[in-house]
């Protein structure tokens, strides 16, 4: 069993080269919009909805860990500047290792002004209805640079595991490939 934590910024293309990963080795794909979406209707992006999605997370990557399936590709905006996503990500790491599991970690960047445009793509309003008011999206987007970091930095991302890739002219299905190569899938 392989997890794939697949981050970068919002709009960088991780659910669409996640589905295309999913395609051509056998892996299953846990986008994080999944649990965002079955909650914000009920909480809003409130510190509840977020409780509650961490919650749920961290329960299904326990099942996950311990099934039959080759692997997930979990997709997630990680926030090098604030310490509880680096929790949730080495907590998410310690229930795949501990049954046993490989972990991967491929980074993804873009240009803005392309991650601008992916963010009204009809793929990404189809999955993510949070989404679909564009203007207000957009500006989370734009907000969150200033607000967060949200690629790291040289030589941060220690694990033996790691690839960084730079999507901005790159096919999602190029980039998937690319993937595959990296690490054998």
């Amino acid at each position: 069993m392989k997890l794939i934590l697949l981050f970068g910024p919002q709009a960088t293309g991780k659910m669409t080269i996640g589905k295309e990963l999913e395609k051509i080795a056998g892996l299953k794909l846990f986008h994080n919009h999944m649990t965002i979406e079955l909650l914000h209707p009920f909480f809003g992006f409130s510190s509840e909805m977020w409780r509650l999605s961490n919650l749920f997370r961290a329960e299904i990557f326990k099942a996950l860990s311990k099934s039959e399936i080759n692997g997930i590709i979990f997709t997630y905006v990680w926030a090098f500047d604030m310490e509880e996503d680096w929790n949730f990500v080495r907590k998410t790491c310690e229930i795949f290792e501990s049954n046993g599991n490989e972990v991967y970690f491929v980074e993804l960047e873009a240009e803005t002004e392309i991650r601008i445009e992916r963010n009204k793509s009809a793929s990404r309003l189809k999955e993510k209805p949070t989404k679909r008011n564009i203007e207000e999206s957009e500006r989370e987007l734009l907000d969150s640079m200033k607000k967060y970091r949200l690629n790291s930095l040289e030589g941060e991302i220690e694990y033996e595991n790691y690839i960084r890739i730079d999507n901005s002219n790159l096919q999602p299905d190029k980039v998937a490939h690319l993937i595959k190569e990296k690490f054998s899938f």
